[in-house]
């Protein structure tokens, strides 16, 4: 193998064939790159992970109070879930994940952040579906704790309201099934969800019917495959 490429892992999901690799581009400097793929569709890079910290700290800076309860949907390479933890006020944080191949990676420390993840006692992985917890109140995200309401929970799972991981996924995105995640919030909680877009009117609406308070923010950073300035997107809201 390559020094310049390395296939850490490749199995079957539930969504697909799913892989990381790690390589290192020399004109990056000294630096391993880590990549998750499905398939041939490249999921994330750890060369792009403005939007996903992002997705913490704005979602954490609407929080009010401390002893805070978090949840963060969706693994990935771990970037949301550090984040969230670098917030002093945050005595609990459960990150879900549909994928056991995913949370095995950070328990196994075959990513750098697993070692963080696992050495903090407020990080508890939940291997399960997001949307099939989100949309049942009486099981919740705390497996320990059925029913449980959350300060804030932060997600980062589809590539955005309306391009979806599977298509099973799609049906999340309702007034109907937004509502019944909502009442999994605590009042004034923060529901945050990252997007690979530009800020949606339609899904920003959508957000209202369910949410007091909405508002978008747009990520940039810069791209060096492409030599310019990309954007992401971070829609935080607040619950009545």
């Amino acid at each position: 193998m390559s020094l310049l490429f390395e296939e850490i892992d490749s199995q079957v999901s539930s969504i697909g064939q799913i892989s990381l690799r790690r390589r290192r581009m020399p004109a990056f400097g000294d630096r391993d790159i880590y990549e998750v793929k499905l398939g041939d569709e490249f999921l994330m890079s750890s060369m792009f992970v403005d939007a996903e910290e992002a997705l913490s700290t704005l979602g954490l800076a609407a929080v009010q109070g401390d002893n805070l309860s978090v949840v963060v949907g969706g693994l990935g390479l771990g970037y949301t879930a550090v984040t969230a933890l670098k917030d002093e006020r945050i005595a609990e944080m459960f990150v879900v994940d549909a994928l056991d191949t995913v949370i095995g990676w950070h328990k196994d420390e075959k990513v750098p952040l697993g070692k963080i993840l696992n050495a903090d006692a407020r990080n508890h992985y939940v291997l399960g579906s997001f949307f099939d917890l989100a949309t049942d109140s009486s099981t919740g995200f705390d497996p320990d704790c059925a029913g449980k309401k959350f300060d804030a929970i932060l997600l980062d799972i589809d590539h955005s309201p309306t391009e979806f991981l599977t298509i099973a996924n799609a049906s999340f995105y309702t007034t109907e099934n937004l509502s019944l995640m909502a009442d999994q919030i605590k009042p004034q909680g923060v529901f945050a969800m990252w997007s690979q877009n530009l800020p949606e009117a339609d899904f920003e609406a959508l957000l209202k019917t369910v949410f007091e308070r909405v508002e978008s923010h747009v990520v940039s950073f810069f791209n060096p495959f492409q030599n310019t300035v990309s954007t992401n997107s971070v829609y935080v809201c607040v619950k009545a």
